[in-house]
């Protein structure tokens, strides 16, 4: 059974008398009790798809499903069962961390025992049961981060959405909300789908991972699976002179470095070494690959301004301030 289904998604935004594809036949599936990774550059498609499989946005043409229901046929069904961490705030800054949670759950149509009995099992799993009556206007951001997701599981989700959810947090405070994410999902069996620009995150959290760029998907698998892709070590080479790819292995041009996958690197290092002397050599490195090296293989880049997504978060602030 799948608690996402996406199948041929497309969004096109006008902007005057253009338009732009920010989702080009976007198609994958997210087990149930799955935590899943959607990756991308800026500008990928990674917050219009989220808009959309929240039922925030409705796409062009394609179909979604989330927990078994159509998320432009049947949202208020969708929404009853998914749980939202946006990257931006939405919490209210000059009410407690406890009535925060209660205007949420009240929203939900929880009522008298049972709510109370919610908000205080979801303040005390992100261990803030202690500073429910403190206002979040006197939060740090690792403890704001920690109410969001609490807001968002106390009516027991099946699904929860978590866009960039430790962006801007110091390494302290990403490791614990790391912990709740993975309580979350094995301790609650909540599927979680995890959008995320850190690939260390993104590799110690998720199951599986799909690759999204310029509004396609363009890998998708385990990331053992997808670091597998790139070879079991890697040779980064930067030159003075623009040089091409050594036919002899595997190799991917980024920018000005060369990304040569080997199987084995002292072997591999004299026929590198000779062939690009001619061109200066500059740095020359060797690594086991990560998901920063698929990622660089596949995109071609480690960020890019943003698109059609710029106009994506911008609905989804005027959303909030509503």
């Amino acid at each position: 059974m799948y608690a996402v289904e996406v199948e041929n998604l497309r969004k096109v935004y006008k902007q005057g008398k253009a338009e732009v594809e920010a989702l080009r036949g976007v198609t994958f599936k997210v087990k149930k009790g799955e935590l899943f990774g959607f990756l991308g550059p800026n500008g990928a498609g990674k917050t219009t798809t989220i808009m959309i499989l929240t039922t925030l946005l409705e796409p062009t043409s394609g179909k979604a499903l989330v927990a078994g229901h159509d998320v432009v046929k049947e949202k208020n069904e969708v929404r009853k069962r998914i749980g939202v961490v946006f990257q931006d705030p939405a919490l209210d800054n000059y009410l407690t961390a406890y009535e925060n949670l209660y205007i949420h759950a009240k929203l939900y149509g929880l009522k008298g025992k049972e709510l109370e009995e919610r908000v205080k099992e979801a303040l005390t799993f992100v261990d803030l049961w202690e500073h429910k009556d403190r206002l979040v206007i006197t939060f740090s951001g690792g403890m704001r981060r920690r109410l969001e997701i609490a807001r968002a599981l106390v009516h027991e989700p099946e699904v929860l959405f978590l866009d960039e959810p430790t962006t801007g947090l110091d390494p302290q405070s990403r490791a614990k909300v790391w912990d709740y994410i993975k309580g979350i999902n094995k301790e609650k069996g909540v599927t979680v789908f995890l959008t995320t620009h850190y690939m260390d995150e993104a590799d110690k959290l998720c199951e599986r991972i799909a690759i999204i760029d310029k509004g396609k998907i363009i890998a998708e698998g385990s990331p053992e699976e997808l670091k597998a892709r790139v070879g079991k070590n890697v040779v980064i080479v930067e030159t003075e002179r623009e040089a091409p790819c050594i036919e002899k292995y595997k190799c991917e041009k980024v920018g000005n470095r060369l990304l040569i996958s080997v199987e084995d690197v002292t072997k591999a290092l004299i026929d590198i070494i000779e062939f690009y002397k001619p061109y200066g050599i500059i740095k020359l490195d060797v690594k086991k690959p990560t998901l920063d090296d698929v990622f660089l293989a596949l995109t071609g880049k480690e960020l890019r301004e943003e698109g059609p997504e710029n106009f994506a978060k911008y609905v989804i602030r005027r959303m909030m301030m509503r």
